[in-house]
């Protein structure tokens, strides 16, 4: 099998599952959702960690971990997207189980848009006239949102802000994918065993002999293995095909949304969506273009 076609088939399949993780978070609705959320960290923590040890990579792990301490500003960086990446988990489970899956969906239809606002913000990176217009275009439907329904997302703008924050902060560290992810899960730990102990004082905490528990023990695996098959993708496809397939995801989401779980989808919904997606269009083309530009000058040099 080609290298292109593998690459496909892992980014692909990551953003298959990711689409589809609405209807497993909906499977484990009986715990709350912060519940949800610290099982998540602590059993992908557990994930992670079982992973290096059968790659029998721990022995660098620990290496890079303990290099990684003495570069402070990856050090930093990487605690930041751990932080970041939790409030997104949270805010993705809460949305899912109360009912907000359209606005889920939303966010991350928007996320691209807003990775490339904080390109210009913090990398100094320009915007060429369609991405311009792309954001635009996404401003437009979530002002129109806001005015016409009386409700700024705001959930999805902190998913999009989030994610794309997340992915501004591992730029900036200079670790192997799986130990990042590793190293991210194993920082937010002492917060999620917290949050544990604190539901448990509460009398809040549900899990035990139960269906839903056992359930919950998948998590870790429905966290990694989707953010292993991207990075693996990422590595053998370029970033425009990456760009065209990150679409699957929150389309999965927003059909979920509509036909599984019986969310209505208004006229309002309908314009504000058709905002996103044209600014999508003008997005992706925009990066095609670039793409192609870039390999009409390797071919020439």
């Amino acid at each position: 099998m080609q290298e292109n076609t593998k690459g496909v088939l892992y980014a692909g399949g990551a953003y298959l599952l990711w689409g589809l993780l609405p209807t497993y978070w909906r499977s484990v609705d009986t715990f709350n959702p912060y519940e949800i959320l610290f099982h998540r960290v602590i059993w992908s923590a557990v994930f992670m960690v079982i992973l290096i040890v059968v790659l029998k990579k721990w022995g660098t792990f620990k290496t890079d971990t303990k290099a990684l301490f003495n570069r402070k500003k990856e050090l930093i960086a990487l605690i930041i997207a751990s932080i970041v990446i939790m409030v997104n988990w949270g805010i993705f489970i809460w949305a899912i189980n109360n009912h907000h899956v359209l606005q889920a969906s939303l966010g991350y239809y928007i996320n691209p848009l807003m990775s490339i606002a904080l390109g210009f913000i913090f990398m100094k990176e320009r915007f060429n006239i369609l991405e311009t217009f792309a954001i635009i275009f996404a401003a437009i439907g979530v002002l129109y949102m806001t005015i016409s329904s009386g409700t700024f997302p705001l959930i999805s703008i902190i998913l999009a802000m989030s994610f794309a924050l997340y992915g501004l902060m591992k730029k900036f560290v200079n670790i192997d994918a799986i130990y990042s992810i590793a190293l991210e899960t194993i920082i937010s730990l002492p917060v999620a065993m917290l949050g544990l102990f604190l539901l448990a004082r509460q009398g809040e905490q549900h899990f035990g002999m139960n269906h839903t528990s056992f359930l919950i023990l998948f998590a870790g695996i429905a966290t990694a293995v989707p953010l292993i098959m991207f990075t693996a993708g990422t590595k053998r496809i370029p970033l425009s095909l990456i760009g065209f397939l990150q679409y699957i995801s929150p389309t999965l989401i927003l059909l979920q949304g509509v036909f599984l779980f019986g969310e209505s989808f208004s006229m309002t919904d309908l314009l504000t969506f058709l905002c996103i997606w044209t600014g999508l269009i003008l997005y992706s083309y925009s990066k095609y273009m670039q793409f192609k530009a870039m390999k009409r000058k390797k071919l020439l040099s």
